[in-house]
Parts: structure tokens; C-alpha cells; sequence
């Protein structure tokens, strides 16, 4: 089966930027795997382009017609389509009627046996599709399942037809080597032509002479990068390069790079800057405001600090790019201004001041004001503090909780909420706040997001925990619980941040405790009691976090089937675990545990971890007793001093005991004296076992 290459292009209308990549990935990818399906490409290379006004794919070994396929088709059983004498039944034709066939194709069909009767089947050759019937299939199916944000309506030009796409499309190019395919999307048919730049195409249109040519073709005639993958790393280059020139460094940022990629064909990385007065403005505002607003790249010195100074990738590339770069310093000029006068106007009022106005936002229907949040954070926060720090961290705390939200009301932050936190500290810098209040502010927010930074001060710390568990709190007792797919108020988020302050910050507090006084600081009344399913939805996002970090299922289930108390522990005793399961003892201990397990719950009622060893009558029984008494008090006493991997280590040398006594005693016995204090002595050995896991679940 003799191949070429394909191409397909659509050219359309400026595509959405922020989705043009997954518009791109999932046209080239749709169009490959219907194609495959059809039997028109086996082993091929995939290569897929987007710009901003199109979108196209390039496959290798694509056949112009797929292979025929042998098929074998049940008919009926014997006895429905063949009478007495052999002869086809009425039903029998009529079926191969229905099938393009006539009476003479009977002898040729098979008998085989199917289930416990005799059926006929019929072999055919099933013709394989050409390229074109694959093509427009793959076509259609490539643009319905394209993850659209907003379909566009529009009309083709009989004026009647109404189309619905992401944007209106113009032509339509698809080359099987140097041969057109004829196939039609979207009211076009296609051709080999298509459009390059706007301003800068050597010809226009662009006649693409075959499949493989593509790329160079746009790029030389069209003026046009038409890999996503090749003018992402274009402009990467032309950044590194242009900042190196001013021996400055471009702000890292990948979402911005995607998003300037998909806005231009021809980047044209040129310098620009803006008057250094500017530069009293946060320059985490002025950042901001030139990524979000601008899609500027803003140029650091060694140090990281915002020089006046930044980057603009152009779409064109005029021999006197002087008024590309006055064009945009103009632009740039009001943005900057604005977030000068913001950060002038601001620093006007104190935070303290504005917290009344925080009554006056509604932070949730059913919970209150913003103001009556701040109150209840307040209170957690000095909570917090006078158990972590005592009194002179409890009153930090409160103060930070106390002003932590009132730049909300802020025109800065009205402006950018993404600066929430953040203008908070620069405001309360300028209001005269020590450092460490300040501090807190911002990183009240932390953790924003996964990898994220924790708070770096103890006053700071008190805050987050106090605000996400507060937000839990709230939340999960008014019924407001994650469903799914759906948490609107990302509780997930603020669940794993508890988890991530309580174990990498080494906070001795134990969770129940926090949960309870979270609840605690809500009006009487207001809240139901949902403190075990909170408790619960932080273990399962602890669990989530642990086999994250590369702990096994069962090594995170032996630990947190425990429940622990203290979450800083948690990483000490799975290490411990770790290490238990790597001695040659483990896995006969973890079986006897499990077995122990089963045999304590089927007991009657409570078994009492209590023995007397006047009632043994098998050696067994004596030797697992002497054992455990040698043995249970020093691995007790590791534990208490927190050391767990030598604590389940020292247990190990139970094995040849346990061993024995399961090889020689009956637990289950007639006497009941003797039943019990054997089931004594198993609890006291459960319990010796399972202080750091419930080393059960190490058992396959």
C-alpha cells in the first residue's frame, strides 16, 4: 500500500489566543486518530500547527485508500434460514436482500456452531474507504469535538446557510502529497491556497505546492511561523536575547508566553520603557498591569527588581521599528499612571481605617459580612497564637487577622484583585505596622497554590491557618461541601494548605483541636455539626498530598486509618512504616497482625488487653508473654520519644514468637477462661503493634 503525506489547513478569523494551543492539539489530534480508525494511516508522525488564524496538521503515511477488510457476518440459526430439504426460507432471503445478495451466494455460506445452535454466517470483503470518505468523516468529527469557549453564528456567502464555529472561516487546504483532496468544511471546498500575513506575505495568496513543503513555504513566502511549538521557542529566544542586550533578565511567566504566542505570526521582540518616576509604584502593581493589561514582558536586574524598562512582541518587523516602540510607551504610559494614582489615593486612608466599610460586604448569605469574617478569623488567629506562642503572639496575630482584609477596599485591589495581600503589606508598611504584622497580611493568602510558598513568620502562619479553617469551617457546616468535579469556594485548596502548615512548618497542634475551634468562633445556632466530615475531607486530601509524594497506597493507609492526632507526625511514621516493610520479618508480622485483627473482632464483646500468665498451658503462650514483656516497654518507651522507626524495628524480634504461637495454639477454644486470656494476650500484642500504623494493611 503505496503512502504520502498529508496536510490540512483551515484558515480562519483570529482564534481566541488563551485556547488557541488546545484548539490546535485537538484538531491535529481528532483528525490523526478518525483517520487511523478508518484504516488510512498505521505508524505516522503527527505534526500539528496553530496560529492565530489557523489551524492545520501534517501526518506522515497517510494511504490513499485503506486497506479492504475480510468480514464474517451471523446470519440466523440453521433452523430459522434453511427448511427440511436445505433449501434458503423466506427469511433467509429476505436478509440477503437486506445485504446487497440473492439466493445464488446460500451454497457459500458457512455453518458454524454458536452458543449450543448451529448458525450461517456469511464472509464478505468489506471495500476499505478512500481518503477523501476518510478525510471528510475525520474532518467533521476534528471540528465537533474542537474544545470551543463560544461558538460564533455566522452566515456564508448565498446569504442563506448559517454556520457555527469558533470564528468565521475563509479557506480550506488539504494535500495528499502534491494532490488536492476534495473534500468541504464549513462551506468551503478545498484547494491549495491560503493566506499569509497581513502586512508582511511576499504573495497572497500562498499556493501550497505539497504537503511537506508547508511549513517552509509559509514561513518564506507567507511570512508566517506556522508551529505553535517552533514561534513559542522563537520568541523565547528573541526575549533572552534582547534582555542580554540590556543585561537585564525577562520575567518568567509560561501562561504569558503561550498567550503572546498565540497573538502574533512574525514575532518581533522589540525594547521599549516607561519614565523611572513610575517605579515608586509596588512593582508587583506595575507588573501586573503590564502582563494583564499590555501582554508586556518586564525586564529585572540581577536582583529581581522591576527596572523601567520591558519587552513588546510585535507582529510585524519594519526596518524603522522606532514607531512600533513610541506606539506602545504610549500605551503603556496611562496604564501605569493609573496604578500610580491608585497607590497615591490609597495610601490616604489607613487599613484601620477602613474596617468598618467591611461590614458593609457580604462575604456569603448565609455567614455574614466580610467584617463579621474578620471577626471570626480574629479570634481563631489569637486561639492559635496563645497556644503556638503565648501571649505576645496571640495579640500579633489578632492585630494581622484585624487588618488582613481591608485592602479589599482598596482601589488598587478593586482595580487588580489579584494583589489582594499584597498592597495589604505595602499599605501597612506605610501606616507605621512592624514588619511582622505587615508580613502576615500578605501571606495570610499563602498557600495560593500548589508548590506555593508558606507564610514565612509565626504571626503570618497563626493567620492563613485561622483563615482557611474558618473558610472550612463556615463552609462544611452550612452544607456547602466539595461535589465532584465542583468547588467553587476551593475548599480542596484551603484543606491542603492546613496540611501543608501543619507538617512543614512542624506544628505540634493536634487537628480535632482546630477543627473544634474553628466551629467554635460561628454564632450558636449558625452552623451544623460537621466537624468529622471536615476532619475526614483534610485526611483524604493528606492522603491525596502523601502518594503525591511517592508513599505507596498502603504505607499512607497504615498511617491514616489511625486517624492521627498530630499531622506533623505523619511523615516521621511513615517513614517508620517505610522502614518496617523493608525487614525480612515484615511480612509474616503485618499477616499475623491482620490475623490478630480478625480474631479480636469476632470475639465477644470487648477483649481487655489483660493476661494472666497462671492460665497459660503452652509453652507457645509463655514465650510470646516473655516477649512481649521484654520487648513491648522499650519499644513503648521509642515511641514516647518519637523516634517510631526504632520503636517498630524493636518489634520485629516478635516474629519467631508470634510465629510459634499460631503454630501451636488454638485461640478459639472450649474453655472460656482459657479463650479469653489467649484473646488478652493478642490485644496486648495488637496493641503494642499498631501505636505507630495499623501494620495490617502492609499484608497483601
Amino acid at each position: 500500500m503505496t503512502t504520502k503525506n498529508l496536510l490540512v489547513e483551515l484558515f480562519v478569523e483570529e482564534l481566541p489566543p488563551k485556547a488557541l494551543k488546545k484548539l490546535g492539539d485537538a484538531f491535529a489530534a481528532t483528525l490523526a486518530e478518525k483517520l487511523r480508525a478508518a484504516g488510512l494511516v498505521d505508524e505516522t508522525t503527527l505534526t500539528p500547527y496553530a496560529s492565530p488564524r489557523r489551524l492545520a496538521v501534517h501526518l506522515t503515511n497517510v494511504a490513499a485508500k485503506a486497506a479492504d477488510k475480510a468480514v464474517q457476518q451471523k446470519l440466523m440459526p440453521v433452523a430459522v434460514g434453511l427448511d427440511v430439504h436445505g433449501n434458503p426460507t423466506p427469511a433467509l432471503l429476505k436478509k440477503l436482500a437486506a445485504l446487497g445478495h440473492d439466493a445464488s451466494v446460500v451454497p457459500s455460506l458457512k455453518r458454524q456452531m454458536d452458543g449450543k445452535a448451529e448458525a450461517l454466517f456469511l464472509d464478505s470483503v468489506v471495500p476499505g474507504a478512500t481518503l477523501q470518505e476518510g478525510l471528510q468523516a475525520a474532518l467533521a468529527a476534528a471540528v465537533a469535538a474542537l474544545p470551543i469557549p463560544k461558538v460564533m453564528s455566522y452566515q456564508l456567502q448565498d446569504g442563506w446557510t448559517t454556520v457555527h464555529f469558533v470564528r468565521p472561516a475563509h479557506r480550506l487546504v488539504a494535500l495528499h502529497g502534491a494532490e488536492v483532496v476534495p473534500v468541504s468544511l464549513l462551506g468551503l471546498s478545498a484547494g491549495r491556497e491560503t493566506q499569509g500575513h497581513r502586512f508582511e506575505a511576499k504573495k497572497n495568496p500562498v499556493v501550497i505546492r505539497e504537503a511537506d513543503g508547508y511549513a517552509r513555504q509559509m514561513e518564506e513566502e507567507g511570512a508566517v511561523i506556522a508551529s505553535f511549538a517552533a514561534r513559542r521557542a522563537e520568541i523565547a529566544r528573541q526575549l533572552m536575547d534582547a534582555a542580554l542586550k540590556e543585561d537585564l533578565q525577562p520575567i518568567a511567566d509560561d501562561a504569558l508566553l503561550d498567550e503572546v504566542t498565540a497573538l502574533v505570526e512574525r514575532p518581533n521582540v522589540l525594547v521599549c520603557q516607561f519614565e523611572k518616576e513610575f517605579l515608586e509604584v509596588p512593582q508587583e502593581c506595575l507588573i501586573l498591569t503590564m502582563k494583564a493589561n499590555q501582554k508586556y514582558f518586564p525586564l529585572l536586574d540581577g536582583a529581581g527588581k522591576l527596572t523601567n524598562k520591558f519587552l513588546v512582541v510585535s507582529n510585524i518587523r519594519p526596518d524603522d521599528p522606532s514607531a512600533v516602540i513610541g506606539g506602545n510607551e504610549r500605551v503603556v504610559r496611562p496604564r501605569l499612571a493609573d496604578a500610580k494614582f491608585f497607590f497615591d489615593q490609597d495610601r490616604r486612608k489607613s487599613l484601620m481605617d477602613r474596617i468598618p466599610g467591611l461590614a458593609k460586604v457580604v462575604y456569603h448569605n448565609r455567614l455574614g459580612s466580610q467584617g463579621e469574617r474578620v471577626e471570626r478569623v480574629a479570634a481563631l488567629a489569637r486561639a492559635i497564637g496563645d497556644k503556638l506562642g503565648g501571649e505576645a503572639l496571640a495579640n500579633a496575630a489578632d492585630r494581622a487577622a484585624v487588618l488582613a482584609k481591608a485592602d479589599l477596599l482598596t482601589d488598587m485591589v478593586g482595580e487588580f484583585p489579584e494583589l489582594q495581600g499584597i498592597m495589604g503589606r505595602y499599605y501597612a508598611l506605610h501606616d507605621g505596622e512592624p514588619t511582622e504584622i505587615a508580613d502576615a497580611i500578605e501571606d495570610h493568602y499563602k498557600p495560593r497554590f500548589a508548590g506555593d510558598a508558606l507564610p514565612r513568620g509565626d504571626v503570618g502562619l497563626c493567620v492563613a491557618l485561622a483563615d482557611k479553617l474558618e473558610t472550612l469551617a463556615g463552609m462544611f457546616g452550612i452544607g456547602q461541601q466539595p461535589t465532584g468535579d465542583k468547588d467553587p469556594f476551593a475548599l480542596r485548596r484551603h484543606a491542603l494548605g492546613v496540611v501543608r502548615m501543619l507538617i512543614e512548618k512542624e506544628i505540634a497542634l493536634p487537628l480535632d483541636g482546630l477543627v473544634n475551634d474553628a466551629f467554635a468562633v460561628f454564632p450558636k445556632g449558625l452552623l451544623g455539626a460537621a466537624q468529622a466530615e471536615l476532619e475526614t475531607f483534610v485526611f483524604e486530601r493528606l492522603a491525596s498530598l502523601l502518594r503525591e509524594q511517592g508513599y505507596t497506597a498502603q504505607e499512607v493507609d497504615a498511617v491514616l486509618c489511625m486517624r492521627p492526632v498530630r499531622l506533623d507526625l505523619v511523615p516521621r511514621q511513615l517513614a517508620a512504616v517505610r522502614a518496617f516493610a523493608a525487614l525480612p520479618e515484615a511480612a509474616s508480622l503485618a499477616a499475623a497482625n491482620k490475623r490478630v485483627g480478625n480474631l479480636l473482632k469476632k470475639a465477644e464483646g470487648t477483649v481487655a488487653a489483660t493476661v494472666d500468665p497462671a492460665l497459660f498451658s503452652a509453652e507457645a503462650e509463655r514465650a510470646l508473654f516473655a516477649a512481649l514483656t521484654a520487648i513491648k516497654p522499650e519499644a513503648d518507651a521509642l515511641f514516647e520519644l518519637g523516634d517510631y522507626t526504632a520503636s517498630l524495628a524493636r518489634l520485629a524480634a516478635l516474629k519467631a514468637p508470634v510465629d510459634q504461637f499460631f503454630d501451636e495454639v488454638m485461640v478459639n477454644v472450649e474453655d472460656a477462661a482459657l479463650r479469653a486470656n489467649r484473646l488478652g494476650l493478642l490485644a496486648t500484642l495488637h496493641q503494642a503493634m499498631n501505636r505507630v500504623a495499623d501494620l495490617s494493611r502492609l499484608s497483601a
